[in-house]
Parts: structure tokens; sequence; C-alpha cells
């Protein structure tokens, strides 16, 4: 009996990580096919796009933050208004002047303005060495803040290491970092299994 009960449990614990384990990777690659195609349209790697989500939201389309930031990305009512006017579609205008919230909460969208914004952001560092830190420091805090951070050294001959060393907000410094290093991780993972 108690090696019945044994076994039993045994087989029970194993199964909740086997359940858990493909239960994470469904949650964290349900999006891949999306975060592909805005990633490939926006010229940008889709495992730092996917590395961005994983921060911001871990996925979670429906997440408000504190700044009102909404969904998958964190994409503000403004950059999705200024998105809108861009586009030239008067539909899209209308509908992010109506309910800007309930248009970013879909996924495909969101993920659209989101890796137009990122790649907006990178535009002024491409080539750069320190080109991704520094795009996601000013997707995070603001150009203006890369510029604050570079005033008294030429931005494009920076490492990547000496910019983020120059990040003095706290949060912002942590976001850059762990996003390039699970961008890394991700990277080396899609290299192992080819």
């Amino acid at each position: 009996m108690r090696r019945y009960l044994l076994s039993s449990l045994i087989v029970l614990i194993i199964g909740s990580f086997a359940g858990l384990y493909f239960f994470y990777n469904y949650w964290v690659h349900r999006y891949d096919e999306l975060i592909a195609q805005q990633a490939g349209i926006y010229r940008l790697d889709e495992k730092l796009v996917w590395s961005v989500i994983y921060e911001e939201t871990f996925f979670r389309a429906w997440k408000i933050g504190a700044d009102e930031e909404v969904g998958l990305m964190q994409v503000t009512p403004t950059v999705a208004r200024e998105w809108a006017k861009e586009t030239g579609f008067k539909e899209f205008e209308k509908q992010t002047a109506e309910n800007v919230n309930e248009f970013l909460r879909d996924p495909q969208r969101n993920i659209q303005i989101g890796c137009w914004y990122l790649e907006k952001k990178r535009e002024k560092y491409r080539a750069f060495p320190a080109e991704k830190a520094m795009m996601l420091g000013a997707y995070n805090a603001g150009a203006s803040r890369v510029d604050e951070w570079t005033k008294d050294i030429d931005p494009a001959k920076i490492s990547e290491a000496e910019f983020i060393e120059r990040i003095n907000i706290a949060s912002t410094k942590a976001y850059v970092s762990s996003i390039l290093e699970r961008y890394r991780e991700e990277s080396e993972k899609v290299k192992s299994e080819k």
C-alpha cells in the first residue's frame, strides 16, 4: 500500500512538472508567429522583440502599465495615435481616438505598433556598437535620456557595456540589461537547436 502511494505521488509530481513545462512553453511562444511577422516588417530581430515582450508583460495582452501603457509591448496611447496618424488610415485614427485601450489590447495591433516604435527609436542609433542597448533605453526612458547619457562622448563609438554603465535610472539599467541577457540566451538556444 505504501509503495503504491509513493509511486502515485511520484507520478503525480512528474506529471505536474511536465504540465507546467508544456504550459510555460505554450504561454511564452503563443505569439511567435505575430512577433516574427511584425519584426520582419520593421527589420527587427524577432528574438529581441520577444525579449521585450517577456520583460514588459510576460505575454499578457491585457496588462495596463503604471503610465497607462497597454498590452504586450506596453504601448502608450500617444504612440498608438502617432502610429495611426502616420499610417494615413482614417479608421485607425478613429479607433485610437475612440477607444485606444481596446485597440491596443489586440495582440496583432499591439505588436505591430510596438515594433514600429522600436524601429523608430533604433533609427538614430543604427550601426552603433550599442545600438540595441540605446534603442531599448530610448524605448523605456525616452530618446532624450539616451542623449543625456551620451552627451559627453561620441554615441557612435561607445560600447554596449559602457552605455549601460552610463544609464543613471536603476529601473532602465535593469530593463536594458535583462532584455539583452534574455535576447542572447534565446538566440543561443535557436543556434544550438539548428
